[in-house]
């Protein structure tokens, strides 16, 4: 379904008040668009999902009055994972985002498939929920394979757990259920800020930040999450 000239019209005034700090935009998705079949998930614009992986197959991602719904199949192992590819050292993924239930969440993981040192090219990941914000350095932290292999061996030290609780911080930060929320992660050197609804949640200084490019931004919804208006920026 086609969004309306009201939202266009809100949507325009906050990427005029907020883009122009941000760099060179280099991708957005409005997902203003229809799917040719509502059996598979089929997101367009060169998005990918883990539905064919996690789900048998099933449908987890759904265009609908002009945004994506994602949610988590019953027959799943795994959060539904929506990926886009990029590439920047320093920039900006914003999007609009909202919860049905307060029990939801969004999680904004940045990745870089071609690091070997970590599991799944997890880098760091900002979270959202009903309650707030964690932002976690996940590439020298939790994902580390040394770390990560340890902990399923049940061999992890005392002093890699309290690596990895110095690796996060969580930051209260009330998210109403039903209405529309925009967020913004930025990355800048060693340090990772999130903004939502014009206000800073949390920022989060950690050198697992600085890795020299982040090349794929997955979304990734344990339960249910609607998602619209993406945008990616490169400060450099």
């Amino acid at each position: 379904m086609k969004k309306t000239l009201s939202t266009f019209a809100t949507i325009l005034l906050v990427s005029n008040t907020w883009s122009q700090d941000f760099g060179t935009l280099i991708f957005e998705d409005t997902f203003d668009r229809n799917e040719s079949q509502e059996l598979k998930d089929e997101p367009g614009n060169n998005w990918t999902t883990s539905s064919d992986k996690t789900a048998r197959g099933h449908k987890e991602v759904d265009l609908r009055d002009g945004h994506m719904y994602i949610y988590t199949h019953a027959e799943a192992n795994h959060a539904t994972s929506v990926r886009q590819a990029f590439a920047f050292k320093d920039g900006t993924v914003g999007l609009r985002f909202k919860f049905d239930d307060p029990n939801d969440s969004l999680t904004l993981n940045f990745a870089d498939l071609e690091l070997k040192s970590v599991w799944a090219g997890h880098l760091f990941k900002v979270a959202l929920s009903a309650d707030g914000v964690k932002l976690t350095d996940q590439k020298t932290g939790e994902m580390d394979l040394r770390i990560r292999n340890a902990r399923k061996n049940g061999s992890v030290t005392s002093k890699m757990k309290a690596l990895v609780a110095k690796k996060s911080a969580v930051f209260p930060y009330p998210i109403q259920t039903g209405r529309w929320h925009q967020v913004y992660a930025t990355v800048d050197g060693d340090t990772l800020t999130c903004t939502i609804n014009g206000k800073t949640a949390g920022v989060f200084q950690s050198e697992g930040f600085a890795h020299e490019t982040k090349r794929l931004l997955r979304l990734l919804v344990p339960k249910n999450a609607h998602v619209d208006d993406v945008k990616i920026w490169r400060h450099r």
